[in-house]
């Protein structure tokens, strides 16, 4: 191989690898890769209409209701818990 290969091929591996890197970014931003040691994650939403939506998450094991809507947010309350 001649030296501009080379450099194509790097360049096309570079290339490669901050396109996953961007993309591994971009999922763990949108909240669809959970780290392990999270403690708040989303667990659900619902669209109830055009504006309200009704928001499912968990924090520190215990799963909690959030009503959002253009008149502001309110916390429904924490769910009881599931039977194993």
């Amino acid at each position: 191989m001649t030296s501009p290969a080379y450099l194509q091929a790097g360049a096309a591996l570079a290339a490669v690898l901050l396109l996953l890197w961007g993309g591994a970014r971009l999922l763990q931003r949108r909240g669809l890769v959970a780290r392990p040691d999270a403690r708040l994650r989303l667990a659900d939403t619902c669209a109830l209409d055009a504006r309200r939506r009704l928001v499912l998450f968990r924090c520190d094991g215990r799963e909690g209701l959030l009503l959002t809507g253009p008149m502001g947010d309110q916390f429904l309350g924490w769910l009881p818990e599931r039977a194993p």
